[in-house]
């Protein structure tokens, strides 16, 4: 593990204490900042959000400070401290609420709430894929190797922006004010993913490098909360492993689709969906579809379901000049 963090670069215990516990040392000013700097993060996330702006969605990912606590749980489990676990915990809670309420506070002083449901920042963060948690599980690796490693601190600001924590609670609060609970349910499991990821990367290098033996950490104690995170980890992979699943499913329904319009045809499958029990097919053509029960067969031979198949048919065709 010297390679991930040699000991010549290895902070203290007492000062990642001092780093993640927001109750150590110069609590009150630490607590401020974290307070002021959140909720200008989730003002900032809210705002890029409502304008559909990467960039400033960017600048919300650097300057917010909810990986702190995030980290401080990791830190309490691989040590065994219960208290700062809950101290962490609460943060992170009341981080959530205070983030949320503001992208729902956003999302109504727009003209039309419910256009803001298609934007690229919206789309981009509802429907989390397993590929989602992996990168989550290697971007809180790399987050807990720099706040334990005192020669890598210039990567912290693109550790922020790679852990995405505070756009997906905006995007849960604009979608909850838009009146979409459907899509905000997915944004929170956006989060929730790179939470418990960075939780779980945290916990398993600090116990590594030593920071367990350090504190005189108790095995029972923190096989305990292994299992918590254990089990948190499969809970958030769950939906995630649904919707990687779906959109395979839905690629594979559109590539039949268009067998099933022909090679000649000059119909165009432009869009596929799955919605629980249905299979919804948009199809774009200037003329007749062929019969639908030929289209079910083929899905019912790749969805293990079965799904009703839906057809959107929209009477026209697409011309360049």
């Amino acid at each position: 593990m010297n390679v991930l963090v040699p000991d010549s670069q290895r902070r203290t215990l007492d000062e990642l204490v001092d780093r993640l516990d927001l109750s150590a040392g110069e609590s009150a000013s630490k607590r401020s900042a974290f307070w002021i700097m959140l909720t200008l993060s989730a003002v900032i996330a809210a705002s890029g959000v409502a304008g559909d702006s990467t960039a400033t969605v960017i600048g919300a990912m650097i300057v917010a400070p909810l990986s702190v606590p995030i980290l401080g749980v990791g830190l309490g489990i691989a040590t065994a401290q219960g208290r700062l676990i809950v101290r962490s915990l609460l943060l992170v809670l009341l981080g959530i609420v205070l983030v949320v309420a503001i992208g729902f506070v956003v999302s109504q002083l727009l003209p039309n709430p419910t256009n803001v449901l298609s934007n690229s920042q919206v789309v981009g963060r509802t429907s989390p894929k397993l590929m989602d948690l992996t990168a989550a599980l290697a971007t809180g690796l790399v987050g807990v190797i720099a706040i334990t490693r005192r020669d890598v601190g210039d990567v912290l600001p693109g550790v922020a922006i790679a852990i995405s924590l505070v756009p997906p609670l905006a995007v849960v609060g604009v979608c909850l004010g838009s009146g979409a609970p459907g899509l905000a349910l997915g944004a929170f499991v956006l989060f929730a993913s790179n939470m418990v990821a960075m939780i779980v990367t945290a916990t398993v290098v600090l116990v590594v490098v030593g920071y367990a033996r350090e504190a005189g950490a108790g095995e029972a104690r923190r096989g305990r909360a292994y299992a918590v995170l254990v089990t948190g980890l499969i809970i958030v992979a769950v939906p995630m492993v649904v919707n990687s699943l779906s959109s395979l499913w839905a690629g594979q329904i559109a590539d039949a689709a268009r067998i099933w319009l022909g090679d000649e045809s000059v119909s165009q499958v432009t869009d596929v969906s799955l919605q629980q029990r249905t299979a919804l097919v948009h199809v774009l053509s200037p003329e007749k579809l062929p019969p639908v029960d030929e289209l079910q067969s083929a899905v019912d031979d790749l969805v293990p379901w079965h799904p009703e198949v839906v057809i959107v048919h929209t009477y026209g065709g697409r011309f360049s000049e």
